[in-house]
């Protein structure tokens, strides 16, 4: 039982709860400094029932695992590669939403809006859906630093799944605000996401 209190899950621990504070806290920031105060609310913060199931089960698993196998969470080269997933997804998640400003939303839009406009520049020119790709990349990061096999896999299924269904029917409403355009576009940039046309 003192294996909870080790360094190993000391720094695991924390790099993940600091993870996880950083990107919703500077999710929301984003969101209030692009669309102002009265167009964002706590659904901005992007934590719904099911992502923190998710969050729980990878927590129990870890503390599980670091009792019952505590040599295997101190593999610090798989760790430290989940850490660089973690700022590596931060980086491009975060890009996309600086890049893209007011045409950037957390709730796919099915109407468009005067402002809204087809972002094909910055981060954009490599990556069609780059706050997706950002996403993935830190989501699976945060179990790989944490060393959880299940979670890992679990979190690569479940969010791979979820952009799967996502990105058409987001691209579906895209196509009619912005016709051949976007399909020019489409053709020529990857989604970001793999597998996901």
């Amino acid at each position: 039982m003192t294996e909870i209190f080790s360094y190993t899950a000391y720094r695991q621990l924390s790099q993940m709860f600091l993870s996880i504070i950083f990107f919703h806290s500077s999710e929301y920031i984003l969101a209030l400094a692009v669309h102002g105060k009265s167009n964002v609310n706590l659904k901005s913060l992007l934590i719904s029932p099911s992502y923190l199931a998710a969050m729980l089960f990878s927590l129990l698993e870890y503390l599980i695992e670091i009792v019952l196998f505590p040599r295997m969470k101190e593999y610090w080269w798989i760790s430290n590669l989940g850490l660089a997933m973690v700022i590596v997804g931060e980086i491009i998640r975060k890009a996309a939403i600086i890049t893209a400003g007011y045409s950037f939303t957390h709730l796919i839009r099915t109407n468009r809006e005067e402002n809204h406009r087809l972002i094909t520049h910055g981060i954009y020119r490599f990556i069609r859906h780059p706050a997706y790709c950002g996403f993935f990349i830190w989501s699976v990061g945060t179990q790989i630093m944490l060393c959880n096999p299940i979670s890992t896999i679990g979190f690569a299924v479940v969010v791979w799944r979820f952009f799967a269904q996502r990105i058409p029917y987001e691209e579906y409403f895209l196509r009619q605000f912005f016709g051949s355009s976007y399909d020019e576009y489409a053709r020529g940039v990857p989604s970001g996401v793999p597998f996901v046309k």
